[in-house]
């Protein structure tokens, strides 16, 4: 693709543009990754400062750069182009840039607190097993067709966004799957980005560290229902929301296109019935307008009840057989660190989950707690430099469902990793300090191990027969973050060599 930088600034009013009129073949914010006649977007953060890098983008072959300082000179040969906005240009000129490359697939967003990863790979499965070329973007990677490419945020910036969905479209994709983080709303990263299927899983406590109320939270899911509801290139829209959740009632005032109510309430016309959930997978039915689905999965617990209703909602609107989605589901095994079993010869279960919100916590001990046939021992810790107030609450939730708690570090980043856990004691030692617990209350106990490693290798020790040991918070990430810098860390490596170690 090439435009004239011209063509860009005409997109922005008050843009001014300084130099020749170049020709722009492709637009990077990472200097490194700059290459002949492409525009540098020079985006100042707070750590770092895109215009410092300017002489390494001309040097790799940029032609023009990006800026929003109105007093910008460029250097010598390079034309700039001046913006009042950085993100607001970015949303524009952008999508422009590449042409629009949603339009040209089928693309389906899913927003939510908890959820997002495992029903966009239940989707993939889905739309794989259909016969159909898919994409992915999400969490753990993306996948375009089988090719893993590894992701920075959950929902790339737009600028890489756009380059990736034009990467699709070149490579033939047909369905884009995509989990769309609140920030990625507010920041506007999924502009020029045309949905056709918008699912709505749930909103529990998180973020508030950004969004400062969960009202502000609300609000920034309520994005996506306004964007699949607008006219634009393509038919068939379709909000699919978890009518359960309370937040559903505003995300309904949000939509203007077919909708689908998904639940285990009576008001949903996807509902889920007769639920047998156990240690190695559940069965449940699916009733709808269709009439009724049997499934029999490997995957457990009754929050993949609702992953698997927004997965079988979105195929329905976007005209899966039901055949197809039966037994699409019932080959899907599972999602890296998502109720992650961790298979060994020890009498016990451990299981590694990504759960690091309340919400999350909750639904990963009351499944273990409906499978366990001992104990349920938990290792979790909360990450720095993120909303502070969810600590107490995930420390007294873990306590209450817990035979067992060790509080550790999780991506303790800047902060102290002992100052986070002392907020996160503060929660444990509320849910313990009844001296007569009532006969539906546990009173756990618990220890408190900064190191991640020692505490895992602790859990494991301590685990008998017929225990289930959750090592929480990280799921399928591979490294930890401290404040000396990112080093190699994997909860399902670490649990191995633990068992290997402790139980010979």
């Amino acid at each position: 693709m090439i435009k004239k930088l011209s063509e860009l600034a005409l997109l922005i009013p008050e843009a001014k543009l300084l130099g020749d009129d170049v020709e722009i073949s492709g637009i990077e914010h990472d200097s490194r990754k700059v290459t002949a006649k492409n525009l540098f977007v020079c985006m100042e953060g707070a750590h770092v400062d895109g215009h410092n890098f300017i002489g390494q983008a001309t040097n790799n072959g940029a032609v023009a750069v990006l800026t929003t300082r109105q007093n910008f000179i460029p250097p010598k040969n390079i034309s700039a182009l001046i913006v009042p906005d950085m993100f607001n240009a970015l949303a524009v000129i952008v999508p422009y840039f590449y042409d629009y490359p949603a339009r040209a697939m089928r693309v389906i967003g899913v927003t939510g607190t908890n959820g997002k990863t495992t029903t966009t790979y239940l989707l993939r499965e889905i739309f794989s097993a259909a016969a159909l070329s898919v994409g992915l973007i999400g969490t753990i990677q993306i996948l375009i067709g089988d090719a893993a490419y590894p992701v920075q945020n959950t929902t790339p910036n737009v600028i890489d966004l756009q380059h990736i969905l034009a990467d699709m479209r070149q490579k033939k994709i047909q369905v884009v799957i995509m989990e769309v983080s609140s920030h990625a709303l507010v920041e506007n990263r999924v502009a020029g980005v045309e949905f056709d299927t918008a699912i709505f899983t749930n909103l529990t406590q998180d973020h508030l560290d950004f969004h400062g109320t969960m009202k502000n939270y609300l609000r920034a899911k309520t994005r996506l229902f306004d964007m699949v509801s607008r006219r634009g290139h393509k038919q068939n829209k379709t909000a699919v929301i978890n009518v359960d959740d309370a937040a559903s009632s505003e995300i309904l005032k949000h939509y203007s296109c077919d909708k689908i109510l998904y639940g285990l309430d009576n008001s949903a016309n996807l509902r889920g019935a007769e639920l047998d959930i156990r240690a190695d997978g559940m069965k449940f039915k699916i009733r709808g307008g269709f009439g009724v689905m049997n499934l029999g999965l490997h995957v457990t617990g009754l929050f993949n009840v609702y992953n698997v209703l927004a997965a079988v909602g979105a195929a329905l609107a976007e005209n899966i057989r039901l055949d197809v989605i039966k037994q699409a589901l019932e080959n899907f095994k599972s999602v890296p660190g998502r109720f992650e079993r961790i298979f060994s010869d020890a009498p016990f279960e451990v299981i590694v989950d990504y759960a690091h919100t309340p919400d999350g916590i909750k639904n990963v001990l009351e499944t273990a707690r409906q499978i366990v046939k001992g104990k349920v021992i938990t290792v979790f810790g909360c990450g720095g430099d993120r909303d502070h107030s969810k600590r107490p609450i995930m420390g007294k939730l873990a306590a209450e469902l817990s035979d067992l708690v060790i509080a550790t570090s999780d991506n303790p980043r800047t902060e102290d990793p002992e100052k986070i856990l002392d907020d996160v004691e503060a929660g444990i030692r509320e849910a313990i300090k009844p001296l007569v617990p009532s006969p539906q209350s546990l009173v756990p106990t618990y220890e408190r191990i900064a190191d991640r490693r020692a505490a895992i290798f602790r859990a494991i020790e301590l685990a008998e027969a017929g225990d289930v040991v959750l090592i929480l918070g990280k799921g399928h990430e591979t490294y930890q973050l401290l404040n000396t810098g990112r080093i190699h860390f994997d909860d399902r490596e670490v649990a191995k060599e633990a068992i290997t170690e402790v139980k010979q």
